[in-house]
C-alpha cells in the first residue's frame, strides 16, 4: 500500500508545473530518491543544476560534502541512497541565483510545493529528518541561529530531527572554526542514532 501510494505521489511530483505557472523561472522536473520503508529522510532546500541533469538529489558539489558528513556518521553513499530517503521542500530546480549558488525559492514558491513533503512524510513515517539548509531547518524547527540549532538534536511530533548546514562551497559559515565544531557535534549524535536505531 505505502509503496503504491509513493509510487502515485512520484508521478504527480514529476508532473507538477504549478511554481511554473505561477511564473517563476524553475527548471520544471522534482528530483527526489529513496525507498517507503525508509527511516531516515534527508530534506534539502532544493535541487540544483547537477541534480536537473543527473535526476538524483544531491549529486553535484554540496552532495559531496553531504555524503562526506553522512560517512563520518557511518554511512556509505550507495547504501544510504538505497535504504533511505532523501527529498527537498522545493522539487525543482529553482535557476541561478544573482550571487553564489543557486536562487533561493521564494516563501510563495515553497508554500506551493510544501503540501508535498507533508505527504512524503505521511508516506514514508521516518523516525529521523536530517533538514540540510537554512531554508529545510526554518521549515521544521522555525527561524533560530545556526550556531542555535546545529549540533543539537530536536523531537517534533514524534520525530526527531538533527539539522545540518547547507553544504555547499558558497556557505562561508561552514568555513568558520566554531561552525566546524558544532558539524563534528552534529556528526557525533548522529553516528550514536544510527548505532542506537540500528539504522
Amino acid at each position: 500500500m505505502y509503496k503504491a501510494s509513493l509510487a502515485k505521489l512520484h508521478e504527480e511530483m514529476r508532473r507538477c508545473c504549478r511554481c511554473l505557472e505561477a511564473g517563476y523561472p524553475i527548471t520544471p522536473g522534482a528530483i527526489f530518491s529513496g525507498r517507503p520503508s525508509a527511516r531516515v529522510m534527508v530534506v534539502g532546500q532544493a535541487p540544483g543544476v547537477r541534480e536537473g541533469k543527473t535526476g538524483l538529489p544531491f549529486s553535484g558539489p554540496a552532495g559531496k560534502r553531504l555524503f562526506q558528513w553522512l560517512r563520518q556518521a557511518g554511512w556509505q553513499e550507495d547504501d544510504f541512497r538505497a535504504s533511505q530517503y532523501i527529498t527537498a521542500i522545493t522539487k525543482c530546480y529553482p535557476g541561478k541565483g544573482n550571487g553564489r549558488g543557486d536562487r533561493v525559492p521564494t516563501a510563495a514558491e515553497r508554500k506551493l510545493c510544501v503540501p508535498f513533503l507533508a505527504r512524503e512524510l505521511d508516506i514514508i513515517r521516518p523516525q529521523l529528518i536530517i533538514p540540510v539548509g537554512r531554508v529545510a531547518i526554518d521549515h521544521f524547527l522555525g527561524r533560530g541561529k545556526l550556531a542555535d540549532l546545529i549540533g543539537n538534536v530536536f523531537e517534533r511530533d514524534g520525530r526527531l530531527l538533527l539539522p545540518l548546514p547547507h553544504p555547499s562551497g558558497a556557505d562561508l559559515w561552514l568555513n568558520r572554526p566554531k561552525s566546524q565544531a558544532l558539524i563534528r557535534a552534529a556528526l557525533d549524535h548522529l553516528r550514536r542514532l544510527k548505532q542506537e536505531m540500528a539504522l
